[in-house]
């Protein structure tokens, strides 16, 4: 059975949206597992708050965040240019649970920290021209719940916005047109919220 079936007959249920290939496994990872890899990866990376430019005007990113892969597959955004630091034995366990979970392999992953309620992330895609046209990105969320929001960057005949709570241990893979057609983001929050690390695995292409 290929791990894409083993993904799909685990659980993961698939969000029902017009122009978007979106699955969801909640418990992906499990306490005790997911403190143990919240707590090391707290302390064992290398937090920066970077400086994002919007509208010509620069912005410190309301989060903490880290990039990691292999060499020579950087990445950037907004303004950012990110040079990966090495795979960690924790990136590289969960980098293989999720790729045998999948059937996806990828080469380098974003760590945003959240580390209350304050924190978030503005509406975007993740559509630059590295990760290719129909990219395949694995989304896990380790330590506070938030909400997901999508909004559909052209058909105004759909909801406006929808809203996924995305839990401790949570996968989510969004693959084919998800990121061409969709936006997201992270909202602030109005009630208190302790840290969340969210793990986004991608593909740089050559």
């Amino acid at each position: 059975m290929h791990a894409q079936d083993l993904f799909d007959d685990g659980g993961a249920a698939r969000i029902a949206l017009p122009d978007a290939d979106l699955r969801c496994l909640r418990g992906f990872y499990r306490q005790p597992d997911t403190a143990l890899f919240l707590q090391a990866l707290l302390r064992e990376t290398a937090w920066r708050q970077e400086t994002i430019t919007l509208w010509g005007k620069a912005h410190l990113q309301p989060r903490l965040s880290a990039w990691h892969g292999d060499a020579g597959r950087g990445y950037s955004y907004s303004g950012v240019v990110l040079t990966p630091q090495p795979w960690t034995p924790p990136l590289l366990r969960i980098k293989a649970d999720i790729e045998q979970a999948t059937g996806w392999h990828f080469n380098s992953v974003l760590l945003n920290l959240y580390r209350d309620e304050r924190d978030s992330v503005g509406w975007h895609s993740d559509a630059e021209p590295e990760l290719g046209s129909c990219p395949a990105i694995a989304s896990l969320s380790l330590g506070e719940t938030r909400s997901f929001r999508l909004r559909h960057k052209t058909r105004r005949d759909l909801k406006p916005v929808v809203a996924i709570d995305l839990d401790d241990g949570c996968l989510l893979l969004m693959a084919g047109p998800t990121q061409r057609c969709w936006q997201h983001s992270v909202p602030k929050e109005s009630g208190t919220r302790g840290p969340r690390i969210n793990l986004t695995f991608r593909t740089i292409l050559a």
